[in-house]
């Protein structure tokens, strides 16, 4: 089975979270950090942002 893929937008929408603030997470190594799709395209793993939400719950 092949790994489901999601754009910023899909993301931002998931966790709430503004472009800033994924980013800025990104940095301090927080929040899972996409994969290249294309020459300026990327988007994460649904799965990493599905468990990133769920240890977000635990916390």
């Amino acid at each position: 089975m092949q790994e489901q893929l999601i754009r910023r937008h899909d993301v931002e929408a998931a966790t709430s979270l503004s472009r800033s603030a994924i980013y800025a997470m990104m940095d301090e190594g927080k929040f899972p950090r996409p994969v290249r799709i294309g020459k300026r395209a990327v988007a994460w793993k649904k799965s990493e942002i599905e468990e990133w939400m769920a240890s977000r719950e635990a916390a």
